[in-house]
């Protein structure tokens, strides 16, 4: 049986306590400069040398320091993520999609929540600057201009979602909230609704504008009124959802269907319309935003208007490594598409016999 190649690298069976780029030369027999080369996958290193250098490092399972590769290399490949909150299910799955995209390209992220708070939004660039990021995806719903000021003027790529400033280096994520808004209200109308109320997010966001824009020119296609008393502004939180709704049981006419400017707001309203002693959909039906993992599994499940985490972080990934990688080929929009998911939430009005026609095909998971 043949002996195992003893590696120079071993000794007594076990790694030596401190591993570093040189016991990687060592073992590999090459050169310090080769390791490093390597290590920043430059191209003009020998393929089968780079092999024997990866093989070693492999072996002793070594982990290549981050800080010192970007010396070497001059690039940190991090990428920042500025989200609004993490306590809204919604950025958590954004967050992880981003991660898992960015990762498979050889990037590591930086995450910084701003919980809506300025003070917040400068220790977050503050942070990007300091880890010298190579890109920024600031995905808030809402623009803090002034600050991000700080990020443009070093020439960091920026990604925005709906609206951003137009400057070199910048890209936007277009939501096509009216698609799957306008879907939402066709399938209320065919159901038979024409008292239809909308709980906004908080008025300052681009995003909740646009989503009330959305609602507003939907329900003018579908020739049903709009009645202002049943637009109940919200904060995109299930507490803002439970008082939004605690005004609408206060009306004098209440509506027959809710829709609201995300889950979070609609899992509020199923909560103060269970407390009230009233039934979903057989009460008043309801509808979402967003289609969080948690829609599913509510009591009814919630029917929803998906807008894709995944879809989200993919472009926002994608925009910034061409940024980076290919600024030529740097698009300055990608458009995000939204859609109806047909769950339980929804049915005929109270008091209304049920259509004898098929139920809506759901365009989602059930």
């Amino acid at each position: 049986m043949a002996n195992k190649k003893t590696n120079p690298a071993i000794v007594d069976g076990k790694a030596p306590e401190r591993m570093d780029i040189r016991t990687i030369a060592r073992a590999a027999n090459v050169s310090i400069a080769t390791v490093s080369r390597t290590i920043n996958h430059v191209t003009t290193v020998n393929p089968e040398i780079a092999k024997r250098v990866w093989a070693v490092i492999d072996e002793l399972d070594y982990f290549p320091n981050t800080q010192a590769r970007a010396l070497v290399s001059g690039r940190s490949r991090i990428f920042g993520l500025i989200v609004s909150e993490i306590t809204n299910p919604f950025f958590p799955e954004l967050i992880q999609g981003f991660e898992d995209i960015a990762v498979s390209h050889g990037y590591e992220i930086l995450v910084s929540s701003t919980n809506y708070d300025p003070k917040r939004m400068t220790h977050c660039i503050r942070r990007m600057l300091e880890r010298k990021v190579e890109g920024v995806a600031v995905m808030t719903f809402g623009i803090e201009e002034p600050l991000l000021d700080q990020l443009a003027k070093r020439k960091v790529p920026l990604v925005f979602i709906d609206v951003g400033p137009k400057r070199p280096g910048i890209s936007v994520l277009k939501v096509d909230y009216h698609h799957g808004i306008r879907q939402g209200v066709q399938h209320l109308a065919a159901l038979g609704h024409r008292n239809i109320s909308f709980i906004t997010g908080p008025a300052r966001l681009h995003s909740a504008q646009s989503r009330l824009t959305a609602f507003s020119t939907s329900l003018k296609e579908c020739g049903i009124a709009h009645n202002p008393a049943w637009v109940i502004e919200g904060d995109h939180t299930m507490e803002g959802g439970i008082i939004a709704m605690e005004r609408l049981l206060a009306t004098k006419q209440m509506p027959t269907a809710v829709m609201c400017s995300n889950d979070m707001t609609a899992i509020g309203v199923l909560h103060k319309l269970y407390r009230a002693g009233l039934r979903v959909p057989d009460d008043l039906s309801v509808i979402g935003f967003d289609d969080i993992h948690i829609a599913e599994v509510t009591i009814p499940p919630l029917t929803t208007i998906q807008m894709s985490r995944f879809d989200l972080a993919r472009a926002a990934v994608t925009a910034l490594r061409a940024h980076v990688e290919q600024p030529e080929d740097a698009k300055r929009e990608y458009n995000i598409q939204t859609d109806l998911i047909v769950r339980e939430s929804t049915s005929v009005p109270c008091g209304t016999a049920k259509p004898k026609m098929a139920k809506a095909k759901s365009t989602g998971k059930s």
